[in-house]
């Protein structure tokens, strides 16, 4: 007897296992892993880098250094506001191998004087990148086979060669992203410093990364043909690397360098720097594993507390495996109470806003009335006192006008008396001459 981990059918008793059976003659299935590697060469393969680090380490050259190529770019400034990330996807082809390859690097890290968030833009798109994927799972129609998968497989964190410790930025962000993202700590120009102090620097940086739970990658042991040499290289990190595209002659062979007024360093001299090393580990040997780790451990990760926060769940309170169905039926029915809750609570807090509201028309009608009354019993007292003031007025004109009357009789009765004694001398004087010669 022998465990079966994969059949076509499920088992009707889950205790059962699987038979071993011999074989009468050659069936053919031996050929599988050749149709999978004609499959995959077919389609192609995918893998994505993020490349983080100070303005000014290096990261487009190591990059260009890496995959032997000039990648387009343009080179960033320290004047940055804030970090951002620039991602650029390339279709590279080696022999008849096609590689998608994305490369994301933090523009504007470390680069702010406040860089207590530095990390979270590079938190967010991780994040997203995962988030992206689970919703192409959760669809009904499901293209995964075209889907370009962008999540991060592998973290390039480029450490600035100080020579004495890793920067409090380094250990924040990098703890950050250790349960997000495969990290693979690299120091960057490493032909800044000695040999003895880089050593020393190696020591330290481990050392630190240890003390403060940060969780880098290992290279993985358990595959017997690359558990040796990975084993090996374990103990290397973090790399000390050096980047160059500019190729020089050396012996009678045109290498990759960088040339100096002291001497020549040689980007692929094991001897010189540990960028060999790199290239072995991240391309030529572990990949796939990078991949592989990146959906089996981050994503899964990442998937199982994103479904969990929806209400999902592989067992119930009796430790009974949950169905799909009933989980659904169950979230269904818990947001359609909540959705009725808070409808109900919507409803009384529209309720009590139109009585709010109607209190509120009701005092301000109120006081419309009471100015209302004010201004018209405001308005009756000064009509009333224009009405007493029209009638002295017209008292006083019908006084006046009397008192002109008869001072105008009075007048007219003078002069008609006046006129009466003239007439008088004169007949008098015509009787009498004697008056007149007098």
């Amino acid at each position: 007897m022998s465990s079966c981990p994969y059949s076509l059918f499920p088992p009707v008793n889950q205790g059962e296992g699987c038979r071993t059976v011999p074989l009468a003659g050659h069936v053919g299935f031996d050929s599988l892993p050749d149709q999978l590697v004609n499959k995959s060469v077919s389609q192609g393969f995918c893998f994505n880098i993020l490349c983080v680090g100070e303005t000014g380490l290096g990261k487009s050259t190591l990059m260009d250094t890496l995959f032997n190529t000039k990648f387009e770019g343009e080179p960033a400034t320290h004047t940055q506001p804030g970090v951002q990330l620039r991602s650029s996807t390339y279709d590279l082809q080696e022999s008849n191998v096609g590689l998608k390859l994305t490369i994301v690097s933090t523009v504007g890290f470390g680069d702010q004087i406040n860089k207590e968030d530095s990390y979270k833009p590079i938190v967010e798109f991780i994040d997203a990148q995962f988030e992206a994927y689970l919703q192409e799972e959760l669809k009904i129609r499901r293209v995964l086979h075209t889907y370009h998968d962008s999540r991060i497989h592998a973290c390039l964190y480029f450490i600035a060669p100080t020579g004495h410790s890793l920067k409090s930025l380094d250990l924040v962000t990098m703890k950050k992203l250790d349960s997000k993202v495969n990290i693979i700590p690299i120091i960057a120009k490493s032909d800044a410093i000695s040999k003895s102090e880089l050593t020393k620097f190696k020591i330290k940086i481990t050392s630190e990364l240890v003390s403060n739970g940060v969780q880098i990658y290992q290279f993985p042991t358990d595959d017997e043909s690359v558990a040796e040499i990975n084993g090996t290289m374990n103990a290397h990190l973090p790399f000390a690397v050096i980047g160059s595209t500019e190729e020089l002659k050396i012996g009678n062979k045109m290498m990759k360098a960088r040339q100096y007024p002291w001497g020549t360093v040689q980007v692929e001299n094991e001897a010189h720097c540990d960028f060999v090393k790199l290239r072995e580990m991240l391309i030529r040997v572990n990949m796939e594993d990078l991949r592989e780790q990146t959906h089996s451990r981050h994503y899964e990760l990442y998937r199982r507390c994103k479904l969990e926060e929806m209400g999902f769940k592989d067992t119930d309170p009796d430790s009974k495996p949950f169905s799909l169905q009933e989980t659904y039926e169950a979230k269904r029915n818990e947001f359609l109470g909540e959705l009725q809750k808070k409808e109900e609570e919507m409803r009384q807090m529209f309720v009590q806003r139109v009585k709010e509201k109607e209190a509120e028309l009701k005092e301000a009608e109120k006081e419309l009335h009471e100015k209302f009354d004010r201004l018209k019993k405001l308005h009756q007292d000064e009509k009333k006192k224009l009405e007493d003031k029209k009638k002295s007025l017209d008292d006083e004109v019908n006084a006046f006008k009397q008192r002109k009357t008869a001072a105008e009789l009075l007048q007219s009765q003078g002069s008609q008396a006046g006129g009466s004694q003239t007439l008088k001398r004169d007949k008098e004087k015509k009787n009498n001459p004697w008056l007149c010669t007098e």
